[in-house]
């Protein structure tokens, strides 16, 4: 069965329920590659999953929060990264391990991390979202910050150092998403972040010298 508009809305064709986050994740990224993601809607989702709306809902409470999977869970293993990392190693370089640790993926993900990236980045109607996510993400590395240098997390320093290892995130994905051959993400969230890393760990003795 289809609408006007030859989308499925049953899952008549034999294909199985979605039972899984991940699995509902694979569903919704396929149509929007198919359709768009502003011209898929949350029933269009539903029906090619096989499950009902108020299912859908139980998973996500949208189709933005999809577009993100568990972004708490990510958050949290983002600090658990840092928090574990050897207060010998110098605050620039535990950091950037961090970062490039929590952005490594298996082969087998790539193609749909590419995917979930690139409707963040570039689907203008996710841009608020995205706003309210970074800055979240952005507060992890100024706490982090804040706590090994003793600075408060609302002052400039730390805010600064949110704000630049954020930047230098984006910008590597930014440049993953252009490429057209098997560039290494980690690879490019490395050179970024050591890019900037002698500029920022000049900034942060500065301020946390007696």
């Amino acid at each position: 069965m289809t609408t006007d508009s030859g989308r499925q809305t049953t899952a008549a064709m034999g294909r199985p329920r979605v039972t899984s986050r991940a699995a509902l994740e694979r569903q919704a990224f396929a149509l929007f590659a198919r359709q768009g993601f502003d011209e898929t809607t949350v029933d269009d989702i539903a029906a090619a999953a096989g499950i009902g709306r108020r299912t859908f809902f139980r998973y996500f409470a949208s189709k933005n929060d999809l577009v993100w999977g568990d972004f708490e869970a990510h958050l949290q293993r983002l600090r658990g990264l840092l928090d574990e990392t050897d207060p010998a190693v110098p605050l620039v370089e535990a950091i950037r391990r961090a970062v490039v640790e929590f952005n490594r993926f298996d082969p087998r993900e790539v193609p749909w991390h590419r995917q979930r990236m690139r409707l963040i980045l570039e689907v203008p109607t996710l841009q608020a979202d995205a706003t309210l996510r970074y800055a979240s993400w952005r507060a992890i590395i100024t706490r982090f910050v804040a706590g090994r240098t003793g600075l408060p997390a609302s002052g400039m320093v730390p805010r600064l150092a949110g704000n630049v290892v954020l930047a230098a995130a984006l910008s590597a994905y930014e440049h993953w998403l252009s490429l057209e051959d098997d560039t290494a993400l980690s690879g490019l969230l490395d050179e970024t972040i050591r890019q900037v890393s002698a500029g920022l760990a000049t900034v942060l003795d500065l301020a946390s010298a007696p």
